[in-house]
């Protein structure tokens, strides 16, 4: 797509993504935080993009992550805001707000500042949610991306969640 803002692999997956989840009839949320929106727009690049995304909720600070994605503040408090818990909470907070069939969420430290000892810079997490899923089956995963800069790591994060946006074959 030459008139497109964003990088070509960006564009490339959000395509994959809207084509595989049109074919599978399903519609998509995404409740973003250091991707501050870079996944919808990334899939609203894509000419039909409305056929399959329903939502996407931006999240960037705890108080939204709880107004918005119901995220309990004790889970933040507890965790963390760059965790497992909290992400997997607000896949299911975007899955609750919307219509969609099945909600990612991202949290993590984009940089330059804000990292620590145990969630360095470059520390991004991500849950997938589905709708009528089971919510004890978390599917969440913690990657390491280093310091990329913050545009590398915000890139690397959105080619993650648009991954994980993707149908999952059922198991014959």
């Amino acid at each position: 797509m030459s008139d497109s803002l964003l990088p070509a692999e960006l564009v490339a997956a959000a395509e994959r993504v809207v084509t595989a989840n049109r074919a599978a009839g399903r519609r998509v949320a995404i409740a973003e935080s250091c991707t501050g929106g870079l996944v919808a727009a990334a899939l609203t690049e894509v000419a039909g993009s409305s056929d399959v995304l329903e939502a996407s909720i931006v999240s960037y600070s705890n108080e939204a992550k709880h107004a918005l994605l119901r995220v309990s503040t004790d889970v933040v408090e507890t965790f963390g805001a760059v965790s497992i818990a909290v992400a997997w909470s607000m896949a299911q907070g975007a899955l609750e707000a919307t219509d969609a069939d099945v909600a990612v969420a991202i949290t993590g430290i984009a940089g330059p500042g804000g990292g620590s000892e145990k969630k360095p810079v470059g520390t991004v997490v991500f849950a997938r949610a589905e709708k009528g899923g089971n919510p004890a089956d978390v599917v969440a995963d913690r990657r390491q991306f280093g310091d990329l800069g913050r545009a590398g790591i915000r890139l690397q994060a959105a080619l993650c969640a648009l991954e994980l946006l993707m149908p999952v074959e059922p198991l014959p």
